[in-house]
């Protein structure tokens, strides 16, 4: 794994260590989950910019009326 020095504000790391204090090893879990999930929405944000530029086309291969559900049995 690569190292990282990231600098914070003194609010933000009282924040930090009232959620995922500096003693216990559940910090380090906390900001690689934290990045993730910054980086996962600015990959859905691009996504749906993109297909808000360039929609589907309305000729889809999909044909929602042959579907067949493959999940699981319906409760009856």
């Amino acid at each position: 794994m690569k190292a990282l020095l990231v600098e914070v504000d003194d609010e933000l790391a009282g924040r930090l260590e009232r959620i995922a204090p500096a003693r216990s090893r559940h910090r380090s879990e906390f900001i690689r989950a934290a990045i993730l999930k910054a980086l996962w929405e600015a990959e859905e944000r691009a996504t749906a910019e993109a297909y808000a530029r360039h929609p589907d086309s309305a000729d889809s291969a999909f044909d929602a009326a042959v579907w067949e559900h493959q999940g699981f049995p319906e409760k009856k």
